[in-house]
């Protein structure tokens, strides 16, 4: 029976394909042909799109990390720019051709791509949505038919899965976004710096977020106190655990072969530069 550590591994491999929309050049291109201005407009438009014309609100409460009022300068305004499905299809169109560069030309409709397409769009079809609305948005997007794009797809529904799940442990423990952000800094995870710029909080919002857990002691100064690293710990835990369905749907020799297949695709998206160094997502190394 797969493990909670099985979810942890398949994110940790599969996330820098799907972060190729956050990351790279021939996305922002995309973005920018479809009228979007700026790496940020691209970024919100293309990752709300499954979710319709919502407004900052929405997705506010969804991504759960950003600041309010970073995401209140970019939404609704993106709309005014592109529609959803015309965010769905340049997203599309950034992720092949960012692929093609990263793996070649060939490995699209490589037999590799293929079965990792047919395993993962397996494990996604096994996802459970109440309670996951990013993830359910994502379901309701039709998987295109080329590998390389379905395996984007699904490993995208995948990850936003794990990331419903990882809000709902961090709601459950009253930690916000700001909080979430300062454990990370504290755990070693992301700095600081690449944080606030990345999300929106600024040093206010930032240093009142380090009074609240330091006032819980889960902080000591700048790092993780004994109870802070504990409830680390059982964030983590838990972001596995609820993370996990999917994968035990697929079963262990899909899971393994799944991460032998992504293993060399995250070690050229990698060596392409596409997978920036403390990014904030905050993925560990696979083990």
């Amino acid at each position: 029976m797969s493990s909670p550590g099985t979810a942890r591994r398949l994110w940790a491999l599969g996330e820098p394909f799907h972060a190729l929309i956050y990351f790279a050049d021939e996305v922002r291109g995309a973005g920018a042909a479809a009228g979007l201005t700026g790496f940020w407009q691209t970024y919100f438009a293309f990752r709300a799109a499954p979710l319709g014309v919502v407004g900052a609100e929405v997705v506010t409460a969804t991504f759960y990390n950003f600041a309010p009022s970073f995401v209140a300068a970019r939404v609704p305004a993106v709309w005014d720019a592109v529609s959803p499905a015309g965010a769905l299809g340049a997203r599309l169109a950034g992720v092949d051709a960012a692929v093609r560069r990263v793996l070649g030309e060939d490995w699209p409709d490589s037999a590799e791509a293929a079965e990792a397409a047919d395993l993962a769009r397996a494990a996604a079809a096994a996802v459970d949505l109440p309670g996951r609305p990013l993830a359910a948005a994502n379901t309701a997007v039709p998987v295109p038919e080329e590998p390389h794009l379905a395996l984007w797809q699904c490993l995208t529904v995948l990850r936003e899965h794990r990331g419903d799940g990882h809000n709902a442990a961090l709601l459950q423990r009253e930690v916000d976004g700001a909080g979430a952000h300062v454990l990370a800094a504290a755990a070693g995870r992301s700095p600081r710096e690449w944080l606030q710029r990345a999300r929106g909080w600024d040093d206010a919002a930032w240093d009142d977020a380090v009074e609240r857990l330091t006032e819980r002691h889960w902080l000591d100064g700048d790092a993780l106190s004994a109870e802070g690293l504990t409830m680390v710990a059982a964030i983590e835990a838990d972001t596995d655990r609820l993370a996990l369905g999917p994968w035990q749907a697929l079963g262990d020799p899909g899971c393994d072969r799944l991460a032998a297949l992504l293993g060399p695709i995250r070690r050229a998206v990698v060596a392409a530069g596409d997978w920036p160094v403390h990014n904030p997502i905050g993925v560990p190394e696979p083990d």
